[in-house]
């Protein structure tokens, strides 16, 4: 008997769905990010991780490639402020004082 990629748990050929070449429960078959309930018509995966079209393409769009995973506002801003930082302190020794050489 084949076995659900999502939960481990045997799969019965009436509830088999099978996407990318791996067994899944239908009820099993959801975006890793919303839990909605995917489509083989409706679905996107990167590295055997399930996604519904709109948060696989938010995806791309937050990171710029499909490699990460999605990051809450706290940690993108955290992460952008603490880049910020570190680009003022090396921007400030490239300064030259008034009539410095």
């Amino acid at each position: 008997m084949k076995k659900c990629k999502a939960c481990e748990k045997t799969v019965y050929p009436v509830e088999l769905l099978s996407a990318d070449g791996l067994p899944y429960h239908k009820s099993c078959f959801k975006c890793s990010h919303c839990k909605g309930t995917l489509k083989l018509g409706n679905y996107s995966s990167m590295e055997g991780v399930l996604y519904c079209k709109p948060h696989f393409e938010q995806l791309f769009k937050e990171t710029g490639n499909f490699n990460k995973n999605f990051q809450s506002p706290v940690e993108s801003a955290e992460k952008l402020t603490s880049e910020l930082h570190f680009a003022f302190a090396n921007a400030s020794s490239l300064i030259i004082p008034n009539g410095g050489s």
